[in-house]
């Protein structure tokens, strides 16, 4: 029997949103859980796999955008957790943003 995945969504806030500094940070935090996980722009997709910096890196959301997560596996509900509030916390860039073209 195959369990329903485990799901939540976070906005994001932060200025630039996901550009290469958050998408390196959010695939490190995916990869520190045996769970499979996955983002995606939309409820329906299309899902990416949250532990490839490559294809997180294409996924180029812009500030205001709504990254879906889901998960499968024995620590879903924690890694989903964990994924939401990295992004609830603007990546932890609160500090380093407003330098460079902003």
């Amino acid at each position: 029997m195959t369990e329903p995945p485990v799901t939540a969504s976070a906005p994001l806030t932060n200025e630039v949103g996901l550009h290469a500094r958050p998408s390196v940070k959010l695939t490190q935090l995916a990869k520190s859980f045996a769970a499979t996980v996955e983002i995606a722009l939309a409820p329906a997709g299309p899902w990416v796999d949250a532990k490839s910096p490559v294809k997180i890196m294409r996924v180029k959301a812009p500030k205001g955008a709504v990254l879906h997560f889901r998960a499968w596996g024995t620590d879903a509900a924690a890694a989903i957790g964990a994924l939401a509030d990295l992004v609830g916390r603007r990546f932890d860039e609160d500090a380093s943003e407003g330098a460079g073209d902003g």
